[in-house]
């Protein structure tokens, strides 16, 4: 995985003041999945909450700029990945990707799932037999349209 220069002086700070994600997303009053993604230089913070975060991790101003920037989105990884976590999710949408489409479209009609109207949501879910993640995708279903 190739990340930015600011995505490496980010990660630096964070480390050295240490931060989790969840913290700074709540300074920046965004959500941690939203934050991180910003983070990793895949989504866009405002000029204020950029601000807060380069304040809170004492970033330089290319650092700040970059959270505020749009960026070129999914160009941090090769397909298929490499890294295993990032290739589990993907095995998920080989192996389960027929399944979620077909039900999706049982329950909607013909459409697809928006990832720009979207929200993400990750949970740890203590398990007696093995802590368990917890991922809720959650998308506005757009139709398509007929002429």
């Amino acid at each position: 995985m190739a990340f930015s220069e600011a995505t490496q002086t980010i990660l630096k700070a964070k480390a050295k003041k240490g931060l989790t994600f969840a913290q700074i997303a709540e300074a920046a009053g965004c959500s941690e999945v939203f934050c991180t993604a910003a983070i990793y230089g895949q989504q866009t913070l405002s000029p204020e909450q950029a601000k807060v975060v380069a304040d809170l991790l004492n970033l330089p101003v290319e650092a700040e700029n970059d959270l505020k920037s749009i960026p070129f989105r999914g160009t941090n990884f090769s397909v298929p990945p490499t890294d295993p976590t990032i290739y589990r999710l993907y095995e998920i949408v080989l192996v389960y990707g027929d399944t979620i489409k077909a039900l999706i479209h049982e329950k909607f009609g013909d459409g697809i799932m928006s990832a720009i109207d979207f929200r993400m949501d990750l949970d740890k879910k203590e398990d007696p037999h093995g802590d368990r993640v917890v991922i809720t995708l959650n998308g506005k279903f757009l139709k398509y349209k007929t002429f």
